[in-house]
């Protein structure tokens, strides 16, 4: 499946002249302002996310999983859809793959299938959070943390391979999350299970080439109850230290509690230096893994305001990888990870228009009226036709999710793959 670029761009002929008027209205407003709208635009089309071979079919409940029709059952297909959604907002041209779900047969030709799709391949994400087919050892009582040094060794092995696989590939970068943790008070030794976690966590690190980043990522509750190991930031944030300068803190925005103030957990890694990427998606409680932007845009808009502050003024911190991890229970995946990816271009596009030296000096002399007022003043800036002439210099859609629809591409992947085909992996 690869969308022809000529049926992209006549489907833009319609829509041309409306987007040229909408662009051209907003290009002087923000002219008039003193923002560069060439150097926007540039960044948008420069800014891209990586899609995750997980995220192509239907997610899951802990009741059910009700399957999308002509859902991917290879990674060759899963590639392939990626090519779509990069095609259509030219701003997906990465894949994250999960081991041992997505593991290539024939690294040859995958690789020659993503290059067909314009697609590299971005972090690989190891599994250690459930058991594998012919598996020595159990994972139900902790991995990286077991108290089993067997069960450990085993874990470790399964990263060390995962980092093998992304070498072949042209990865440089292994994203690590544990589901360890505790059920009941006293079924762990805190500390005993943060020591093993460190420990393994070093032994992996030992063997990252030189030009590889490590993600550690957190979470703070779910699937144990009563405690998790790397349960926050802070957590994550001392194991990066301890494995060394390679080693970074990986933000989910599903991954924290009600209420907690995201923006600032961001600013204060980058200030560390050692904010290293992002799984993007939204929630409404904790980890529902909605579509990005659609619970909460304006929090999403404040951590991308502390995104571009630290990408400007903390040369420490490397260029974060970004990706979207989401789960899309009800919606057709590729349409949810279109939405998914306006609205992260979207937020960033915001950011950038804030006025960061006028916001200093309302800072400076603590006036707070003055400062919501302009961070909320690029928020309401409707920035859509800057996405929109992004897309259109690189050959996307000017409207990916009418084009998609418009093409009829999910009928056609059913047409080719059958009507109850099922994502690998899931």
């Amino acid at each position: 499946m690869q969308i022809n670029k000529e049926e992209i761009r006549s489907g833009n002929e319609n829509l041309r002249e409306a987007h040229k008027a909408g662009f051209d209205f907003l290009a002087n407003t923000l002219s008039g302002q003193g923002v560069d709208v060439n150097a926007i635009v540039q960044r948008l089309a420069d800014f891209q996310v990586a899609i995750p071979s997980w995220a192509l079919g239907a997610g899951g409940t802990r009741f059910g999983r009700f399957s999308y029709y002509g859902e991917p059952s290879s990674l060759e297909q899963k590639i392939q859809d990626v090519g779509v959604l990069h095609a259509l907002t030219q701003t997906a041209g990465a894949i994250s793959l999960h081991i041992p779900w997505d593991v290539p047969e024939d690294y040859k030709a995958i690789k020659e299938v993503a290059a067909l799709n314009d697609i590299v391949f971005d972090a690989v994400n190891s599994n250690t959070f459930q058991d594998q087919k012919d598996a020595v050892h159990s994972y139900k009582y902790g991995s990286l943390s077991n108290v089993d040094k067997a069960v450990r060794d085993q874990a470790i092995a399964h990263n060390i391979e995962v980092v093998e696989i992304g070498k072949k590939l042209g990865s440089k970068s292994l994203t690590v999350w544990l589901a360890d943790g505790s059920n009941f008070p006293g079924q762990s030794n805190f500390q005993t299970a943060l020591r093993h976690t460190e420990d393994s966590l070093k032994q992996i690190y030992g063997v990252l080439p030189e030009d590889w980043k490590m993600f550690i990522e957190y979470k703070p509750y779910e699937p144990y109850f009563y405690s998790t190991v790397i349960q926050d930031w802070g957590t994550s944030f001392m194991l990066a230290n301890a494995c060394g300068e390679k080693a970074f803190t990986l933000v989910d925005l599903g991954h924290h509690l009600p209420n907690t103030n995201i923006e600032q957990i961001v600013s204060t890694l980058m200030m560390k230096g050692k904010l290293g990427g992002f799984h993007f998606n939204d929630s409404k409680y904790g980890d529902d893994d909605s579509t990005v932007g659609s619970v909460k845009p304006y929090a999403l808009f404040l951590i991308f305001n502390e995104l571009v502050y630290g990408m400007k003024n903390n040369p420490q911190n490397p260029y974060p990888a970004w990706m979207i991890d989401a789960s899309h229970n009800v919606k057709d995946p590729l349409e949810d990870l279109i939405q998914s990816l306006e609205a992260i271009q979207e937020a960033y596009a915001k950011a950038l228009l804030v006025d960061q030296d006028r916001l200093k000096a309302a800072q400076l002399e603590n006036d707070v009226v003055q400062c919501q007022e302009i961070l909320q003043n690029a928020y309401r800036t409707d920035v859509r036709p800057l996405l929109q002439r992004a897309r259109l210099e690189r050959d996307g859609a000017l409207n990916p999710i009418q084009a998609y629809r418009s093409m009829g591409i999910r009928q056609k992947l059913v047409d080719e793959r059958g009507r109850h085909s099922v994502a690998s992996g899931l």
